[in-house]
Order: C-alpha cells, then structure tokens, then sequence
C-alpha cells in the first residue's frame, strides 16, 4: 500500500488556529487563499521571484508559494490581514498610506510584511549585501536608501512605486527606532 500523500495538519494564522486536511504538497500560498480565504497574500509569479505572496513565518518573512503548508504546523504564521492592531494600522501599513508606496496594490501586502521583517532585521544587527562595515563592532549599521532597497530587493512592483516604497519603510524604521530609543535610521524620506 503506498504511504498517504494526504493528511489534517492545524496551522496558527494570525492568532488562530485552524485545522484543514491538505494534500501534502499544498503550498502554504493555496492553504491560506484558497482553503483559507486569506486573499490579502497575493500569488504573483508562484515561483518565489516577486515577493508578492510574502507572509511572516515566526516573524521571518518567507514566499509562501514556495512553502509547504505542511511545513509550517506548529509555528507562527502572519499575514497582511494579521498586521494592525484591531482598527489600528501597522505603522508600516499606515506609512504606506501616508506616502503612497503603492500604486495598483498588488504587491503591497507582500511589500508590507517584507517591509516589517526588514526592520526588525535591521535592529537585530542583521547585514545586508549594502552593508558596508559587518563587523560586529561596528554595532547595526544606518538605515539608508540603498540599505533599504537591498533588505526589499526580493519584492517587485511591476508600477515602479519604489521611491515611495523606501520613504515608506524609512518613515516606519525611523519610528520604530524613535520608540526604541536608537539612532540608526538615516533621514533617507527625501533623498529615496
């Protein structure tokens, strides 16, 4: 008898759990769309090049096209619809608002989660291919306009809003980092 390609797995969305049976090659993309109904994570190019299916996997962000849905039992998974607060507005949803960093919204919601995850990234010290100094003594490098553009470089917009996208993100990190006391945000708004 050949081995189930089948089975119930029970996966925490935003907060809560649900429990669906999935073929086990189900990617976490059609689990959350089309067995879910979560269709704030848009499937683009569903071979992880556009970035438009990015959700939060235990506050990493990860294409969910080519995540197995199967993979992600018992870990915690964010999407665009898990990101405010209630009524209340991501700080970087409301700085993509506030600044346009959107123009048709396609890609916006995997903009938005990528945009979280690399702040965080960022004020954990994390490098990027634009850092410049990585060693650890040289403490979490600033948040510029080219480190912005290469911490969301695996995030496509096919309108070209990216100007409004890095002021976006800088406005968000430089909030952030204002509320957490830090200094590492360069004024990079005007000059994205």
């Amino acid at each position: 008898m050949a081995p189930s390609t089948a089975g119930a797995i029970t996966l925490t969305i935003n907060g809560e759990k649900h429990t669906l049976p999935v073929d086990n090659r189900t990617t976490l993309l059609d689990a959350l769309r089309e067995r879910l109904g979560l269709t704030g994570t848009k499937k683009g190019c569903d071979q992880g090049q556009c970035g438009a299916c990015t959700v939060l996997l235990d506050g990493r962000r990860v294409v969910s096209c080519l995540q197995l849905a199967v993979a992600a039992e018992g870990r915690e998974v964010t999407t665009i619809e898990g990101v405010a607060d209630g009524e209340r507005l991501h700080p970087v949803q409301q700085a993509f608002l506030d600044l346009d960093g959107f123009q048709c919204g396609y890609c916006t919601p995997g903009q938005i989660c990528s945009a979280i995850a690399a702040i965080e990234e960022h004020a954990a010290g994390w490098p990027s291919a634009a850092t410049t100094d990585v060693r650890p003594e040289a403490g979490i490098p600033p948040l510029t306009a080219d480190e912005i553009r290469e911490r969301m470089s695996g995030n496509l917009c096919r309108c070209g809003a990216y100007v409004s996208i890095v002021q976006a993100v800088a406005r968000a990190a430089e909030d952030s980092a204002r509320t957490a006391g830090r200094t590492d945000v360069a004024d990079v708004e005007g000059a994205a």
